[in-house]
């Protein structure tokens, strides 16, 4: 019996996943040259086969929404969506954790060197 009703909710479940999917239509295709050259980079042949491409758009994109969700899902109790949410998700991938604070760290870094350049610039204004 067991078994049947095990086989009733698997159905129900992938149903309801197409019912989404119906529902929510996204353009195919938009990462296709970017994941074709970290697939290269990665090993693949520099002309992966589109199959191979659309597996790794859908699986990409699936983990992100999938990211995205949950962290909302944290954010919503405070009324609004911060990094430090999907820096909370990956806590415990030591080296996403880690990549990502240095991706923070070097984007905090570009922010402050654009503003000091910015400043610079209207100074050689305002001289001349």
């Amino acid at each position: 019996m067991n078994n049947s009703s095990a086989g009733t909710s698997s159905k129900s479940k992938v149903g309801s996943s197409q019912a989404s999917e119906s529902s929510f239509k996204r353009k195919r295709g938009v990462f296709q040259k970017d994941l074709q050259h970290m697939m290269y980079g990665f090993g693949d042949d520099p002309n992966p086969l589109p199959e191979s491409v659309a597996l790794v758009e859908d699986i990409v994109v699936e983990y992100v929404t999938d990211m995205a969700h949950k962290a909302q899902d944290i954010g919503s109790k405070r009324g609004k969506l911060l990094v430090e949410d999907f820096l909370y998700l990956i806590r415990k991938d030591l080296p996403k954790l880690n990549r990502c604070t240095e991706l923070l760290s070097m984007q905090e870094e570009l922010k402050q060197a654009r503003k000091a350049f910015e400043v610079d610039e209207e100074k050689l204004a305002t001289i001349e």
